[in-house]
């Protein structure tokens, strides 16, 4: 049986479920965690992406397309977590200090993200931690470029301020 091809010439690449665990998994939880505050939330919503990837089989054409499939699906299941009934009327979030992840180079500064909105916190997340421009992190959010430069724009304000506080100078 022949590989399907794109509109460009390419052949999609396999689906291999535990190949993309090994390779997203952690970056999947790390936005999730930023999203939602909350591990165990985080872990549902990390769950919840690869049953979805499970279920529906996606043909990706490359691995940016499966970076941003995967980033895009934990946007829309952290979102649907989130506005869910009982997360309004159930657990929040953790303390912040208990949020930390093993790999933070500078802690305050990971702190100060948590700290933001939910929308400058996703931006900031995508645009610093995961490398994207601002045109790809407004197609994964489904939100205009330009509204993505202000929370970005807004966030640092409100980083500086934060952090400012923090050291006496930043």
């Amino acid at each position: 049986m022949e590989a399907k091809i794109d509109r460009a010439g390419r052949a999609p690449v396999p689906l291999d479920l535990e190949e993309l665990y090994r390779a997203y998994a952690d970056m999947i939880y790390r936005l999730a965690l930023v999203r939602t505050r909350n591990r165990a939330d985080a872990e549902d919503v990390l769950q919840e992406v690869f049953f979805r990837c499970l279920r529906r089989k996606p043909a990706f054409a490359d691995e940016n397309h499966q970076k941003a499939w995967l980033i895009t699906a934990t946007i829309n299941a952290s979102k649907s977590l989130l506005s869910s009934a009982a997360r309004r009327h159930g657990a929040g979030s953790e303390p912040l200090e208990q949020l930390s992840t093993q790999d933070d180079t500078d802690n305050s500064v990971y702190l100060a993200v948590l700290q933001l909105p939910e929308k400058y916190r996703t931006a900031v997340h995508l645009f610093y931690y995961e490398g994207y421009s601002v045109e790809e992190i407004g197609r994964m959010t489904d939100t205009n470029p330009s509204t993505v430069k202000s929370h970005l724009h807004r966030a640092r304000e409100v980083l500086r301020s934060v952090l400012k506080e923090d050291d006496g100078d930043v």
